[in-house]
């Protein structure tokens, strides 16, 4: 039987642990990665369905507009991403004002989501995904929806 050399007693046990924490650390950082990106898509999908709706719902374009970056901005915080900022814009299809007979109110948001465990150092928009959600609301031809131009 041939004998080892005694310098390599044990460096496989070694050899193990530095391979699992090679492949554990990025591995941990790309499953929290997903699923930072996954509660920010959450979020903005629901942001931008809440404001659709409050935007709809307002009795003209003003209010409408104020309530969306309101219901947006509030429905972020209360998914949990404090960080993220809500680009709001809408669209009426074509029309003048949204709150005329066959109108669709179509509301975009855009955002950004923070990676986590990365440096300072880089730029931000190095560090964060952006996100974007839209959501379509038709307002009826027989609902009262303010004054026709």
């Amino acid at each position: 039987m041939v004998r080892r050399a005694r310098d390599e007693r044990g460096s496989a046990l070694v050899e193990f642990c530095w391979v699992g924490l090679v492949l554990f650390i990025p591995l941990t950082w790309i499953v929290l990665s997903v699923f930072e990106v996954q509660r920010g898509a959450f979020a903005v999908n629901g942001a931008a369905r809440a404001a659709a709706r409050a935007y709809a719902l307002a009795p003209d374009d003003a209010t409408g507009e104020a309530r969306a970056r309101a219901v947006a901005t509030r429905t972020l915080d209360d998914q949990g991403s404090e960080g993220m900022v809500a680009d709001v814009s809408v669209t009426c299809g074509g029309l003048p004002s949204c709150h005329t007979g066959t109108a669709v109110i179509t509301v975009v948001i855009r955002s950004r989501v923070e990676m986590p465990l990365l440096p300072e150092v880089l730029a931000p928009e190095r560090r964060s995904f952006a996100l974007e959600a839209q959501h379509t609301v038709p307002i009826g031809q027989y609902v009262e929806a303010g004054e026709e131009p």
